[in-house]
């Protein structure tokens, strides 16, 4: 019996970047896993960085972490949310991981004198990971987000290596353009020559696009699809109109109206299976008949770029919260709170008490800290419902410190160095790390696993006695304080399995109704169908909140 050949699928920009490739990826993935296939999702960044872990998140987004500790683009947080999978290292690649690995190859003479050029040493190892990443999942059908716009150079490279699968396989490879009509004010009128100019580019590589997702703030109208159709010599039913929408889980919904996943399935000669999208449907459903708000304040630095909200930042906590409050029968209503005019305006904290919950996130550095401590602490002190991740829980655990157990100067050694009360310190294994610059992929990355104290609102969130979650960080509970804290009422309700890291803080409902700190991200393993327990736990108390306010 012949072996089932595998499948691929390139999705590819046009037009402009932000188009919305990494959730059309995403809604790919899930309605062909709606119809009974075992998906596999990889994302492709051209950048020269080994990795994301890197990156400014102003500059770039979110950065992503999956259970083996690798450091990436937030696409992929997509691709695990609407999958509800754990994606493994093998599925994110970027230009500076091809290079490296190229060139430290060539070093050790493993090319055997060769004269090593981009073509076909680079394309190769590009094609060899993608199949590495296909045996890893054992899969039927890949989907690859190829970072970038059509026309810029530093994805070239990549797509000559799709192109290249094409020739090898040219039943089992699709590719699918997502492209950008813009409607200016002043004309009035969808403008398809952008996207006309996007798949000639691509053409000049040699790749033609077998489907075009075309994205707007409004739905194509045929008038349009006829003229994209023939200027591009794509059939007119394989242009996927993909308006704006409010809530980007619609997405797969609306693919499926326009029966993508058939005419996928259909190039791919892949016999079709009978769909079932009855449980992502009940979602969507309930998270647009939600009426009653939970007005969550998230208490930050990274906000602003220009003029501009960058909420792409927090992208996964973003998710989360709305997962949760979908949960709770809620609609989530977010506000972004800058930390430093609490700073600058102290009298301004006056305005949470308007809220229903405070959320501190991740985060590194000095600025913005005391506006931060100064939010717990008044959260705390006006029995606001508290979740702080990571840096969160580090200042949480700071200001009860300061406040409560008597140690003024209390601090983190990230902030200043010659603090007397160093509750927050880094890492015995990081100090080394630091001191030899050794930054890039060193934190402490990846799932580990955390044990549950009795009667305490994680273990009652979780409902379990030992967890994983993902972490990314340098800095730890300093030991040494811990029992100075418990004494004065701070719960560890989650530890190491060693009891040496402390990886939650809590006060119990007695004092608090909910007062939760977490050393990890819980918001990298969210997603609609499995919201996160302690997410679910923070807005079911904030709903509670804004009952008693109502």
């Amino acid at each position: 019996m012949a072996a089932k050949k595998h499948k691929y699928i390139f999705v590819i920009g046009g037009v402009m970047s932000g188009v919305g490739k990494g959730v059309t990826t995403s809604s790919i993935g899930k309605i062909l896993q709606a119809r009974g296939f075992r998906i596999n999702a990889m994302k492709i960044d051209p950048y020269l960085n080994v990795d994301a872990g890197t990156m400014n998140p102003i500059e770039h987004g979110e950065v992503f972490v999956l259970d083996s500790g690798l450091e990436c683009d937030q696409d992929m947080g997509n691709y695990e949310r609407f999958l509800d999978t754990s994606i493994p290292a093998e599925n994110y690649m970027t230009s500076g991981m091809v290079y490296k690995y190229v060139i430290d190859k060539e070093r050790a003479l493993e090319y055997g004198g060769k004269c090593v050029d981009p073509v076909p040493f680079i394309c190769g190892e590009i094609l060899r990971r993608i199949k590495l990443s296909t045996e890893k999942t054992d899969s039927d059908i890949t989907v690859v987000e190829i970072g970038g716009t059509a026309g810029e150079y530093q994805n070239t490279l990549f797509i000559e290596a799709a192109r290249i699968l094409k020739l090898k396989h040219p039943d089992d490879v699709v590719f699918v353009l997502v492209s950008y009509l813009p409607v200016p004010d002043k004309i009035g009128e969808m403008k398809t020559k952008p996207t006309q100019y996007a798949v000639r580019t691509l053409n000049s590589y040699g790749v033609h696009p077998d489907i075009i997702v075309a994205r707007s703030d409004r739905p194509l109208d045929k008038k349009r699809k006829e003229k994209i159709a023939f200027s591009s010599n794509v059939p007119v039913d394989n242009i996927i109109s993909a308006p704006d929408v409010d809530s980007i889980y619609d997405i797969p919904l609306n693919f499926e109206k326009d029966g993508l996943s058939t005419t996928l399935l259909k190039l791919l000669k892949t016999k079709p299976k009978q769909t079932d999208l009855a449980e992502w449907h009940r979602f969507v459903t309930k998270l647009k008949k939600a009426k009653d708000e939970v007005k969550i304040a998230m208490v930050g630095k990274y906000f602003k770029t220009g003029d501009f909200i960058l909420s792409d930042v927090y992208i996964s906590i973003i998710e989360s919260l709305k997962h949760a409050a979908t949960a709770n029968g809620k609609k989530l209503k977010l506000e972004w709170l800058s930390a430093m005019d609490y700073e600058e305006t102290p009298h301004k904290l006056k305005e949470l008490s308007g809220f229903d919950g405070v959320l501190v996130p991740g985060g590194f550095g000095e600025r913005g800290v005391e506006g931060k401590i100064k939010a717990i602490q008044y959260a705390r002190e006006n029995s606001i419902p508290y979740f702080g991740l990571c840096y969160g829980m580090q200042l949480a655990v700071i200001e009860y410190a300061r406040h409560l157990a008597g140690l003024k100067d209390a601090h983190t050694t990230e902030v200043n160095p010659d603090t007397q009360s160093p509750v927050i310190d880094i890492m015995e294994d990081q100090k080394e790390k630091m001191a030899t610059k050794n930054y890039g992929g060193s934190m402490r990355l990846g799932a580990y696993p955390a044990s549950l104290k009795v009667g305490t609102i994680a273990r009652e969130a979780y409902k379990a006695e030992k967890i994983s979650e993902r972490h990314r960080h340098r800095f730890e509970v300093n030991p040494a304080f811990v029992s100075v804290l418990e004494e004065k009422g701070l719960v560890f309700s989650g530890t190491s399995p060693d009891r040496r890291l402390m990886e939650i803080a809590e006060l119990p409902k007695k004092i608090h109704p909910f007062f939760v700190g977490v050393q990890f991200h819980p918001e990298f393993k969210s997603s609609p169908l499995k919201p996160h327990p302690l997410f679910v736990a923070f807005i079911k108390a904030a709903a509670e909140r804004a009952k008693r306010r109502q």
